[in-house]
């Protein structure tokens, strides 16, 4: 008489709940559970939800073999393919594949990476949209980390901020990238990261915008200088040579220093104006700034460096 094949998920939980029996037993037998799904889809529909309850199980046992972590998260990988596939066989509404993709990826403690590009047809115009309203509207909960802070990244902050990092890779939104990298702002060099995003995309208004922003969060500290140089190549490639004057102008006013100086007169030296540049923000450096800060930069250039 046959003896009846518990049904795949009791056979997950079994391997799973077994720590009497050595690794590599409750190993063979998670992959034949796998392979047996593998099969299953292929058969036709049915499988999806099957494959979605294993799914959930390894991932939830992943977090309890930490040992384990990396074979079950491959496993997990492998079982996620088969959905996909399962999903093109045996279609969910689109808003129900796009709140359980959300659900394991957020909902338990050692979340899987899920790529949107397999579940593209799937999910269809009105399921992306809805899977992006949500995402966003989550991720847009968490408070964004001012300059000099030090954040806290739990595992809900880290979920979503890899779930909007795939959102914005899938579909190519600038906006989204921002959003992400916005949420942390604890340094000048996450300011430098949205302005560059921001000039890569060509929209160099904004760019400029972010610069300013960082510039005025560092006060001339870490990556003020790397900023300063991001504006005043962009204006300099569009031809904005009097904009580009005009950051590094103020770079030198804002933080008087030999090197924001040099940098000054490097960008204008060699088109002639020099003199009467120098003459007229030295003076104002004086009026409106600290005047033995001044003393002291012109007592450390010689006559050449003027």
């Amino acid at each position: 008489m046959d003896v009846p094949v518990p049904p795949l998920p009791d056979r997950v939980n079994f391997w799973l709940d077994r720590p009497d029996l050595p690794w590599a037993r409750r190993w063979d037998g998670l992959t034949a559970v796998v392979a047996d799904l593998s099969t299953l889809v292929r058969t036709g529909p049915g499988s999806r939800r099957v494959v979605e309850q294993v799914v959930e199980l390894l991932v939830a046992g992943t977090a309890r073999h930490r040992a384990h972590r990396a074979a079950l998260c491959e496993l997990v990988d492998r079982v996620l393919d088969l959905h996909a596939v399962a999903c093109g066989v045996d279609p969910p509404s689109p808003a129900e594949l796009a709140d359980w993709l959300l659900h394991v990826q957020t909902g338990f403690t050692e979340p899987p990476e899920v790529r949107l590009a397999p579940y593209a047809a799937a999910l269809g115009p009105t399921g992306l949209a809805r899977y992006r309203a949500e995402a966003v509207a989550r991720f847009s909960t968490l408070p964004v980390i001012g300059f000099g802070r030090t954040g806290r990244y739990d595992r809900e902050r880290w979920a979503l901020l890899r779930v909007v990092e795939e959102l914005a890779e899938h579909v190519g939104d600038v906006d989204l990238q921002v959003l992400v990298l916005a949420r942390d702002l604890s340094s000048g060099w996450h300011y430098l990261q949205v302005a560059t995003v921001l000039r890569e995309a060509g929209r160099t208004e904004d760019a400029l915008e972010w610069v300013g922003r960082g510039l005025r969060a560092t006060g001339g500290r870490g990556a003020a200088g790397r900023l300063v140089d991001l504006a005043v190549d962009e204006c300099l490639r569009l031809g904005w040579r009097e904009r580009a004057v005009r950051w590094r102008r103020r770079a030198f006013l804002a933080w008087p220093s030999v090197e924001t100086f040099d940098r000054l007169r490097a960008l204008v030296s060699g088109s002639g104006g020099w003199a009467a540049l120098r003459a007229d923000v030295l003076a104002q450096a004086r009026r409106d700034g600290d005047p033995a800060v001044v003393d002291e930069l012109l007592a450390r250039l010689s006559e050449h460096d003027l």
